[in-house]
């Protein structure tokens, strides 16, 4: 292509952005765009820069719909050295202007278009992160050991630290997990109930308050994870090293130690600065191969760990069964992963690989997290929950109305509670589309939060929440640790972190969405990596969601493609109240957890678009069904001139 036409289309694509932008109800400068992410990005655009006589043109990037207000023009004195055809980081002179005619300058280059790393790039830039720290953060952090001196431990533990190096102590993660956050010990009692614990990494104690290290990981908010890189709240030597659990070194933790009843509830405990030696780094497959497929040598390789992992397996099935009949809600929602290659190319993308030892690991979360949230919560002291509110009426009842269509009995009105929505999702009996009304129910509810009040959190069915156990990889959790920490050295801080929780809360909440965007989209950008090179290749799918114009159908490796309606031969009206789309010709149903095979049609690697279609024999069943049933109708219904001759008897009969 040559670069004029190549500078034609790229225009063309810009003008169809900004139709598409103008035509919905969105922010029509860039000064009314909010900023983003931890460092806070406001008039900037990514996108690929063109020639324009002797000055320079910015197509934005169509993936990122928000910053997309059409192209922006660049002065030959601006361009700053940049090549042509490559993409930029380019920032706007003029944000307030109302007539779309933005000027900017370019201030980076970030390579050649389509390149898995200026791709990944791109993701950073717009959503506002930087996998640098700043050079006073790093000063900090440079005199730090990589694993506490033995003097450290033993002073520690002669202020009032708990010493529970000799108790035997796992730690559960993905294999691929270099952060470990939390580690697990659990005995029985002398009356057959349970002691445990949950020993979360004391990440307070090396990051400070009014530090440059506390400040960039408070403006950090969460450590975001891209689908080829690792974009961490703490500096690696942190959150890696010093913080991390790792084996068979000492590490400094806060423990909830926690005695649970043999139905689930915890009926005591306390918490405790302390010391602890994971015994091992477990990974969640070693865990269910040693609990379903039990070798031979797993007692000399493993010891007593083999049976207190059967112990935690029957903890957790406990707690879980206890949580379900308070009304917990559980949504079966696939993750994506994606394997790469060492270039960065996708070499293969599944669904996420999850076991019962997963739930073994989150029940035992849920438990700290509720009895930790209880506990200050009782105190009214200062605090930040982790929430989720009860839902709108008017969206549940939207969502019961669609939930009827497949078999839900009864109705959810009034005070809705969690055990009210438990019990009537488990009146659907239609299993394949079970999945996706959880999914239909969850986009019914209001999003979790943070928050300096106790709400409660719905979905769980708790009333006290909060999130104390991944201090490494979330602020909200180290700052309630920092909280802990003052109430049990009996500081009277109340005061100070009253005035402060509320901001922590509301600004973890937003850096919490940002995050969860960035990700998002970097694994959109593999997705459709991966399925470009699979046109035309046919694959089961599953519909997931449908809307006016479409519908969005879930292949078997998770991926998701949109089968637009205008591309199928009958004309399909929506029917928002059943959440269903109907042939208008040929009657046709087009309902969610209805399975139909498609075919990839196209792939737009700009725009992260997969279409689908549907295979040729999809709509033919209801076509000829449609035919053969006129048809039957023509041959039953008596003719005119038979007609005539009966209505000429029945005269003469009267």
């Amino acid at each position: 292509m040559s670069r004029s036409s190549e500078n034609m289309r790229l225009r063309q694509q810009a003008r169809n952005g900004a139709m598409s932008f103008t035509a919905s109800d969105e922010p029509r400068t860039f000064e009314d765009i909010a900023p983003k992410g931890p460092l806070q990005v406001k008039n900037r655009v990514i996108g690929t820069l063109i020639e324009n006589g002797e000055n320079g043109l910015v197509i934005p990037d169509p993936a990122f719909k928000d910053t997309n207000l059409g192209n922006i023009r660049i002065d030959r004195n601006n361009l700053n050295g940049a090549p042509f055809k490559m993409t930029v980081v380019c920032e706007i002179l003029n944000p307030g202007n109302t007539e779309r005619d933005f000027r900017g300058r370019i201030i980076e280059v970030l390579g050649d278009p389509g390149s898995n790393d200026s791709r990944m790039l791109a993701v950073l830039r717009q959503f506002g992160l930087s996998r640098e720290f700043p050079v006073e953060v790093m000063d900090e952090v440079m005199p730090l050991p990589v694993t506490p001196d033995p003097e450290t431990i033993e002073k520690e533990i002669r202020g009032g630290r708990k010493d529970l190096r000799d108790l035997l102590t796992i730690t559960i993660d993905g294999e691929e997990a270099k952060d470990l956050d939390d580690a697990i010990s659990l005995e029985r009692t002398d009356d057959g109930n349970y002691r445990l614990f949950v020993h979360i990494a004391d990440v307070s104690h090396y990051v400070r308050e009014n530090t440059s290290l506390d400040s960039e990981a408070m403006q950090r908010g969460t450590s975001v994870y891209l689908v080829d890189r690792v974009i961490p709240m703490l500096p690696p030597k942190l959150s890696n090293g010093l913080c991390s659990l790792n084996p068979e070194v000492d590490r400094l933790t806060m423990t909830a130690e926690m005695y649970v009843d043999r139905d689930g509830h915890t009926y005591d405990g306390s918490i405790y600065e302390s010391v602890i030696r994971s015994d091992m780094r477990m990974s969640y497959n070693e865990c269910f191969r040693i609990l379903t497929e039990p070798q031979e040598g797993d007692k000399e390789k493993y010891g007593d760990i083999v049976p207190m992992l059967r112990e935690m397996k029957t903890l957790a099935e406990i707690i879980k069964r206890m949580r379900s009949g308070k009304g917990a809600l559980t949504f079966d929602l696939p993750e994506t992963k994606v394997i790469l290659n060492d270039d960065g190319t996708v070499k293969d993308i599944m669904p996420y690989p999850i076991n019962f030892c997963h739930g073994i690991i989150e029940q035992f979360m849920i438990c700290a997290n509720e009895y930790v949230a209880e506990k200050f919560a009782r105190m009214n002291y200062p605090f930040v929950y982790r929430v989720h509110e009860d839902p709108d009426q008017i969206k549940i009842a939207r969502f019961c109305h669609v939930a009827k269509t497949f078999g839900a009995q009864g109705r959810l009105s009034g005070k809705i509670t969690p055990l009210a929505v438990a019990s009537y999702m488990d009146t659907v009996k239609d299993d394949e589309a079970r999945p996706m009304l959880d999914s239909l129910l969850l986009r019914s509810m209001a999003k979790a939060r943070y928050a300096s009040e106790n709400l409660g959190h719905f979905g769980l069915a708790s009333k006290f929440y909060c999130h104390f156990t991944s201090p490494i990889r979330r602020y909200p959790d180290l700052y309630i640790h920092r909280i802990i920490k003052s109430f049990l050295h009996k500081e009277d801080m109340r005061k100070h972190f009253l005035a402060r929780v509320s901001g922590v809360a509301d600004h973890s909440s937003e850096m919490e969405q940002n995050s969860v965007d960035a990700e998002r989209v970097s694994v959109d950008i593999k997705a459709c990596e991966y399925m470009k090179e699979r046109l035309g290749e046919h694959y089961p799918g599953t519909i997931v969601s449908i809307i006016a114009s479409g519908c969005f159908v879930r292949l078997p490796n998770s991926v998701e493609g949109f089968v637009p309606f205008r591309t199928m031969r009958d004309h399909y009206v929506f029917d928002e109240r059943a959440y269903r789309a109907i042939g208008s010709r040929s009657g046709k149903k087009l309902t969610i957890g209805m399975s139909a095979g498609v075919i990839v049609a196209a792939v737009d690697t700009e725009l992260n678009r997969i279409d689908l279609a549907f295979e040729d024999d999809f709509e033919e069943d209801a076509f000829r069904l449609k035919e053969l049933s006129s048809k039957s109708k023509k041959e039953s219904m008596p003719g005119r001139r038979k007609l005539a001759r009966l209505k000429k008897s029945r005269g003469k009969r009267r």
